[in-house]
């Protein structure tokens, strides 16, 4: 959660500083300040890249920790049967 939040922030950072890049650049544009354009969007491109691979892990980290609750939910249930028969049992 904390590595998709910097990633965002980051990328936000990022779309600004283009944002300002193209607002002041109003009386032509250098080769060497497209160049830096070019270079910005493709490191915003990799952050968004960076975003979407984190949030398909934190949606595969989030389906795994399902499964293991519903697998302690069930030893829960089972150890509790198992108690009841033993105390049946005058164990």
């Amino acid at each position: 959660m904390v590595k998709i939040k910097k990633a965002l922030n980051a990328g936000i950072m990022v779309v600004l500083f283009a944002s300002l890049m193209g607002i002041t650049a109003c009386s032509g544009v250098s080769e060497e300040q497209m160049a830096e354009l070019e270079a910005l969007r493709s490191e915003v491109k990799a952050l968004e890249k960076e975003v979407n691979s984190l949030k398909s892990e934190k949606a595969a980290l989030e389906k795994e920790i399902a499964e293991k609750n519903a697998k302690l939910d069930e030893c829960a249930k089972t150890k509790a049967e198992t108690k009841k028969n033993l105390e049946k049992l005058g164990m």
